[in-house]
């Protein structure tokens, strides 16, 4: 069985890969015990940990592409629990995730805001002058 799930986090978008295997974890291609920086390595670790031993006969890979480290990783953990909850079917494990952070669960929906007329931006306008 493989299980296939997607995490956004502002422009980058994760796509993770859940197959029965000997529980190593690979982004990029890169094993996550040599991922760097260590704040995004532990980003990515949480769902996995909140998981506990389901993890360890399972066989993660996440392609992330697009945004800055901290959202391919925030991407990454979202896809990743999304994953788990999909492989397992724990109502449990949803809610442990959902509690500890939901955007576990749930990708980032914000997007850019539209261009108003009168201004170069969302909200910026032109300035006026009476003088």
């Amino acid at each position: 069985m493989v299980v296939q799930s997607t995490g956004k986090r502002k422009s980058a978008i994760a796509r993770a890969t859940i197959k029965e295997g000997s529980g190593n974890v690979y982004i990029n291609n890169r094993s996550l015990e040599v991922y760097e920086p260590e704040l995004a390595k532990l980003k990515i670790q949480e769902p996995l940990r909140l998981a506990g031993e389901i993890t360890e006969e399972l066989e993660i890979e996440v392609n992330v592409s697009g945004g800055g480290y901290m959202g391919q990783a925030d991407a990454s953990r979202t896809a990743i629990a999304k994953a788990l909850l999909e492989w397992t079917d724990d109502e449990e494990l949803y809610k442990k995730f959902k509690e500890y952070d939901e955007s576990l669960v749930k990708s980032d929906m914000r997007r850019k805001e539209t261009k108003k007329p009168g201004g170069r931006g969302a909200r910026k306008k032109r300035q006026k002058s009476y003088r």
